[in-house]
């Protein structure tokens, strides 16, 4: 996958103020960051990801694999000489393992109601027939 694949480099981006967040974050108060040198920090950023993301697709189609993994990404990174991230994306990818395991399962509203499917359907029909009857009872316009 390369640039060329895209519709136009255009369609890809970032939310500016969602950057310009981090930045301010990163900054001392004194520091002033260009609107300008945010918009070429989004373009290199926009590239970084389409570049390691295109590495990691190759390296999982040649394992025949559909869906890119961490694992892949770690490999991308080592395979384009970008070693110094891989240590903090591992310990990253661990601790958002931790967290996914750890996550409460949500209720769907099915499941938070404590209702039977056989006592939901009759409130449902119980509800239509409420709207059937106020329907009939305005009428149909002329």
């Amino acid at each position: 996958m390369s640039d060329r694949e895209f519709a136009s480099s255009d369609d890809l981006s970032l939310p500016k103020a969602t950057v310009q967040k981090i930045i301010t974050e990163i900054l001392s108060s004194d520091l002033a960051f260009a609107k300008d040198a945010r918009d070429l920090l989004i373009d290199c950023c926009v590239e970084f990801i389409t570049l390691i993301s295109s590495e990691a697709n190759e390296i999982a189609e040649r394992e025949a694999k559909k869906t890119i993994a961490s694992e892949h990404v770690v490999r991308a990174l080592k395979d384009l000489g970008f070693n110094e991230y891989v240590d903090q994306i591992q310990e990253v990818a661990t601790e958002h393992k931790e967290h996914q395991k750890s996550r409460e399962k949500k209720q769907t509203k099915l499941e938070q109601s404590g209702l039977s499917q056989e006592e939901l359907l009759r409130q449902q029909e119980e509800l239509f027939g409420n709207a059937r009857a106020k329907f009939n009872q305005q009428g149909v316009p002329e």
